[in-house]
């Protein structure tokens, strides 16, 4: 009877697709280590950085004596509980007494006095799936960094939270690259930390006519239409806002809001998945959105925004009412959260045209394509939003078929 509910236990597993799945760091781990056994590394790492069973990465290879010569921290630092935008020091990790040099203030890309002496580096950071999050930055210029040094780049693959299959908003310009927009691809790649570093390798080459090393450890077990909640790992924030999936899953669209005078819910407990203003009428604007119909649940609420230790300093309207409106996704397969975005920025400025303020500048960053912005900026109603770059976006999708690792 034991055996039969194993067998059973295993089928239903395998039909979530639990069963196999495995970390790329699992297998640099486990079936690697000689790959760095005997040499000085550096590893750029967070709080994410974990193996499959919980154990940071870091904490393991110091516990196996491998020579770790610096750790290099990105937005949010090291152990992950810096407010967004809140620049962070070089420090030392407490726990080992190692070098963590951070990747997000003064400094976004590793100098050749920070990489001195490291012979391999490693990556193994979560991303979120959204152009703008800025581990993916950081991943480009680390890999720009070792290839200027001469210096292999393991790079060890975690899942895309939101599926792979999705891709979707305007292609990042050339003249709009920054630390929130490192290279030209839309606002949801669709891409997973590996892929995402076999299309940075060509752009850099391209750009640099540097070819990074890249040596790449890939997952086992997961499918291109797998969200997170669907292997077997336990969410752990990737930064203090992403504080859940369903909040990761809103993400690429409302996150546009930050370039807006409208509260993106930063300075309460559910952010992204709340948003508001003084000066907006919450059962309006959510018969408004009804018309899309995107599927999801529109809720009115109001809220006050304040600040939050480790998630937000000086959220906008603080301490102040908004209204509001709290958004639920019921059918995540179908719902396309950049087009959500869009349409909830063209809805704002139709009816609330002398209040609702766009910071162009950094929407444009956002956004990633001046000429959307200014469509919206001019009335333009969705449909007309949404075509304008669908060219781009086509043409960017038949150039990622070459980097995708992972089938259904």
């Amino acid at each position: 009877m034991k055996t039969i509910l194993v067998f059973i236990s295993l089928i239903f597993c395998s039909q979530l697709g639990y069963s196999q799945f495995r970390l790329g760091n699992d297998k640099l781990i486990h079936e690697n280590l000689d790959l760095i056994k005997n040499k000085r590394i550096g590893i750029v790492a967070n709080h994410t950085s974990v193996l499959s069973n919980g154990e940071h990465i870091v904490d393991y290879l110091f516990q196996k004596n491998i020579k770790i010569v610096a750790v290099f921290g990105p937005e949010h630092g090291f152990r992950g509980d810096a407010p967004a935008g809140e620049k962070i020091e070089t420090t030392i990790d407490e726990k080992t007494g190692i070098t963590i040099y951070s990747l997000y203030g003064k400094i976004n890309k590793p100098t050749s006095e920070m990489l001195k002496g490291i012979e391999i580096m490693i990556f193994d950071i979560q991303d979120v799936g959204a152009r703008f999050y800025t581990y993916i930055s950081t991943l480009y210029l680390v890999m720009e960094a070792c290839a200027e040094n001469n210096i292999p780049l393991i790079v060890c693959d975690r899942p895309n939270p939101l599926n792979g299959e999705l891709v979707d908003g305007p292609v990042l310009q050339e003249n709009l690259i920054s630390f929130v927009g490192i290279a030209p691809m839309p606002v949801q790649h669709g891409l997973t930390i590996v892929e995402l570093a076999k299309f940075y390798e060509d752009v850099i080459l391209q750009k640099r006519k540097i070819k990074p090393d890249i040596i790449v450890f890939t997952m086992e077990g997961w499918k291109r239409s797998n969200y997170y909640d669907q292997i077997n790992l336990s969410w752990i924030k990737p930064s203090p806002n992403i504080v859940n999936l369903e909040t990761a899953i809103v993400y690429p669209g409302t996150c546009f809001l930050e370039a807006t005078n409208v509260s993106e819910g930063r300075g309460t407990y559910e952010p992204f998945l709340t948003f508001g203003a003084p000066f907006i009428n919450s059962q309006v604007l959510i018969d408004e959105l009804k018309k899309y119909n995107f599927p999801i649940e529109l809720n009115e609420i109001k809220f006050i925004p304040v600040d939050l230790e480790g998630m937000a300093k000086n959220p906008k309207y603080k301490n102040q009412v908004c209204n509001g409106v709290k958004i639920k996704v019921t059918n995540r397969e179908k719902f396309e959260p950049v087009k959500f975005g869009l349409a909830l920025l063209v809805t704002l400025k139709m009816l609330y045209p002398n209040d609702f303020k766009i910071y162009k500048q950094r929407m444009n960053l956002l956004i990633g394509d001046e000429k959307i912005t200014d469509l919206i900026e001019s009335g333009a109603n969705f449909e007309q939003v949404a075509s304008a770059y669908q060219a781009e976006l086509d043409e960017f999708k038949n150039k990622r078929n070459k980097y995708l690792l992972y089938n259904n």
